[in-house]
């Protein structure tokens, strides 16, 4: 459960959320402003520009409980999300309290909140709606991918020691087995005890495939969260929402994160796109991982995915709370799925 700052800031959370609601704040005069609510940020969807606010929130893996924190990670999104969607995060805005006690963006007053500007983007385009649309088609696919590939290329390699790399998926598995064995919820138990077992038994025999990667300088500063929601189909398309908050979690093989998506686009219901992706990739980028490290990367990604998942019912007013449980055990199936090819492919 994150912790809240309720009184670092001189404007209250509440007033701040009610005042960017309303379309006479916007000086680019929006018919209506529509929020959208997540984990660690509100966005604000009027007219032709998004604004996002981060929550004042601290987890274990960031924190935004103060004014300068969300700045400078507000600035970190604008610099990083630049380099997969030049044309989308276009400013970092200050929200201000003038001398007459109003919020405005206009003005020299105190500044009390700082917010991405982007462009909006059609939704109808996002690849999980035009997957759940069947609306996606090869061509989309090649373009991004040709994105995709061509940042990959360009991303210097990032010296990572072995033990850097096992920690980081020793920790995440710490954190899915507290979550994932959880009684308060409504899994099959007996059976997610089976996949994380058997993902322990995996993290103790896939060190040299990845010391493999490790010396063949393979891992990179990627984006963190490639999933079909944060993929734009536009020309060009345009990848959005990196992890701007956590440097660590952007240091990956691309493969993992191909694997990822490739993950998601199996349980939207869409297993050639990731397929397609995945066959380009292993073909333009160099060096190529063993098929076994693949199912490695994927069953770590849903094992993930499913802790998350679980993680929106530990939030005060959980969100759509219904989803959450049938989700996590979707991907528990696919991590199982993951495994199995691990455990039947050759070791090297």
């Amino acid at each position: 459960m994150p912790t809240i700052s309720k009184n670092s800031d001189i404007v209250g959370i509440a007033r701040k959320v009610a005042v960017l609601s309303d379309p006479s704040i916007y000086t680019h005069h929006p018919l209506q402003v529509d929020v959208i609510e997540t984990h660690m940020a509100w966005v604000f969807l009027g007219g032709e520009f998004a604004f996002k606010m981060k929550k004042p929130v601290r987890y274990e893996f960031l924190d935004f409980t103060t004014l300068p924190s969300r700045e400078f990670t507000c600035r970190e999104e604008l610099r990083l999300n630049r380099r997969l969607a030049p044309d989308v995060y276009l400013d970092v805005v200050p929200l201000r309290l003038d001398p007459a006690g109003t919020l405005t963006f206009a003005g020299d007053g105190l500044i009390v909140e700082w917010l991405v500007k982007m462009r909006r983007l059609p939704a109808d385009r996002m690849l999980d709606y035009a997957i759940e649309h069947r609306t996606v088609t090869q061509a989309d696919i090649l373009a991004f991918v040709d994105k995709l590939t061509a940042f990959y290329r360009s991303a210097p390699s990032v010296v990572q020691s072995l033990e850097q790399v096992i920690q980081r998926f020793a920790a995440e598995q710490e954190r899915n087995i507290m979550t994932l064995s959880n009684a308060r919820f409504a899994l099959d138990h007996v059976t997610t005890a089976g996949v994380l077992q058997r993902m322990n038994g995996a993290l103790s025999t896939v060190r040299p495939l990845l010391k493999m990667r490790v010396e063949m300088g393979a891992f990179l500063e990627g984006h963190g969260d490639l999933r079909p929601e944060h993929i734009c189909l536009v020309s060009p398309p345009v990848v959005i929402d990196c992890l701007e908050f956590n440097r660590d979690l952007r240091l990956v093989d691309p493969f993992d994160e191909i694997a990822f998506l490739d993950l998601e686009c199996q349980r939207l219901g869409a297993p050639w796109v990731g397929k397609t992706v995945l066959e380009i990739c292993l073909q333009r980028l160099k060096p190529v991982p063993q098929a076994r490290l693949l199912a490695f990367y994927s069953s770590a990604r849903a094992l993930m995915r499913a802790r998350l998942a679980l993680a929106h019912l530990t939030e005060p007013n959980p969100r759509t709370p219904e989803k959450w449980q049938p989700r996590a055990s979707s991907y528990i199936t696919l991590a199982a799925e993951a495994l199995e090819r691990f455990e039947s492919s050759p070791p090297w």
